[in-house]
């Protein structure tokens, strides 16, 4: 378990695991729930926000039902990883959709790269025409999901 950020008091936390559980409570809804008075809670969420503890709000969809059901995780290696290639390859990586989530690592492959598609050909596309064609990439490998056991965009605080 992390340590808790000692500025955080056990209002702010509550708030947190709140408005992560649902991005939607109004704030007369989060201030009963935490026992404030709305004024000061939303005093409190603001301040949240300025302090960066809060990035943004968003709604999360079901990948099934928009019919993207597959999940595929691809580690990439570039040619090269000098500052410029992996300047280049995020930039690229960036006007994809169908690229959910891209992570640079330490170890064999230089990234790893979330992505959602339709079916089988669905996939083929992704990864002949979009991953294996980003600049500098020498080789991705894929390893398909088969099921989500865990997946939460909550942390631990």
């Amino acid at each position: 378990m992390p340590h808790p950020d000692p500025a955080l008091d056990e209002r702010d936390r509550a708030i947190l695991k709140l408005l992560q559980q649902d991005g939607r409570l109004t704030n007369l809804e989060l201030a009963q729930q935490i026992n404030l008075s709305p004024s000061a809670c939303l005093r409190r969420v603001k301040l949240l926000e300025e302090r960066g503890l809060i990035a943004r709000y968003v709604m999360l969809l079901d990948e099934k039902a928009v019919g993207l059901p597959g999940t595929a995780f691809v580690l990439v290696t570039l040619d090269q990883q000098g500052r410029s290639a992996l300047d280049a390859f995020e930039a690229a990586i960036q006007r994809h959709p169908e690229v959910t989530e891209c992570c640079l690592l330490a170890g064999a492959a230089d990234y790893m790269v979330r992505v959602a598609y339709a079916d089988a050909a669905d996939f083929e596309r992704i990864h002949t025409d979009i991953l294996t064609q980003l600049p500098g990439v020498v080789r991705v490998q894929s390893t398909l999901a088969l099921r989500t056991v865990k997946r939460t965009t909550a942390l631990p605080v």
